[in-house]
């Protein structure tokens, strides 16, 4: 049994327990070949539900952090994250972004699931943000079909992304499958990518209902 099975059994029941997820659409997930899994992000928690409602691995980028932890707790973490297929990335500095678009594209060139949250960041207030043009990137570049989905509830499980969760009921809903081969060869073109990521952020919103908001989140915080 692999880690991510492992990991699945012991903890699949007892999010079902405490979070009661109920999960729409996921047969719009391919059961084969390379996917990005492309959604909002209102809490740190996410990235532990969405594996887990997934038949398939997801891999997702992560701050390092999250696996350089000292002494048991962080051991644990290192052990978990990456067993769920979290792949650590340093991300500041200006050669962060370049190192996750990098990560992702080898993680669709053999042939598996890429989760990202376009937004860059979880939401400062709820709603939803600008989506960064690294998820069109990705498609162009790969050829990987874009399946969108949406968190909904678990900021009432997590407020502000700390503190242990608090049991409540959540939906992940995934929308059909998104592709982009229309604009094959034009991965540098701006103004394609800025259209290819607004379509998949207006899938989003349809899906969480959440309010629109066409700024990056980062600059939501900073003006905050």
């Amino acid at each position: 049994m692999s880690r991510f099975a492992l990991i699945k059994a012991v903890l699949g029941p007892i999010m079902r327990l405490m979070f009661r997820p109920r999960v729409e659409g996921v047969e719009h997930i391919p059961g084969d070949g390379p996917v990005i899994l492309a959604g909002n992000h209102l809490t740190f928690i996410d990235s532990v539900i969405l594996p887990l409602v997934c038949d398939r691995q997801v891999f997702f980028i992560g701050k390092d952090e999250y696996v350089t932890g000292k002494g048991l707790k962080g051991r644990l973490m290192a052990w978990f994250f990456t067993g769920v297929g979290m792949i650590p990335v340093d991300r500041d500095g200006g050669r962060g972004g370049v190192a996750a678009l990098m990560t992702g594209r080898r993680v669709l060139e053999e042939g598996k699931v890429f989760g990202i949250y376009p937004e860059g960041t979880r939401s400062p207030d709820g709603r939803l943000y600008r989506g960064r043009t690294g998820i069109a990137r990705l498609t162009l570049m790969t050829g990987a079909p874009v399946v969108p989905f949406a968190m909904i509830g678990t900021d009432k499980i997590q407020p502000g992304g700390a503190g242990f969760p608090r049991p409540a009921r959540v939906t992940v809903r995934f929308g059909a499958a998104m592709e982009f081969s229309r604009y094959e060869g034009m991965d540098r073109d701006r103004y394609v990518l800025r259209a290819v990521t607004d379509s998949v952020m207006a899938e989003v919103m349809r899906l969480s209902g959440q309010e629109y908001v066409d700024m990056y989140a980062t600059k939501a915080r900073e003006a905050a």
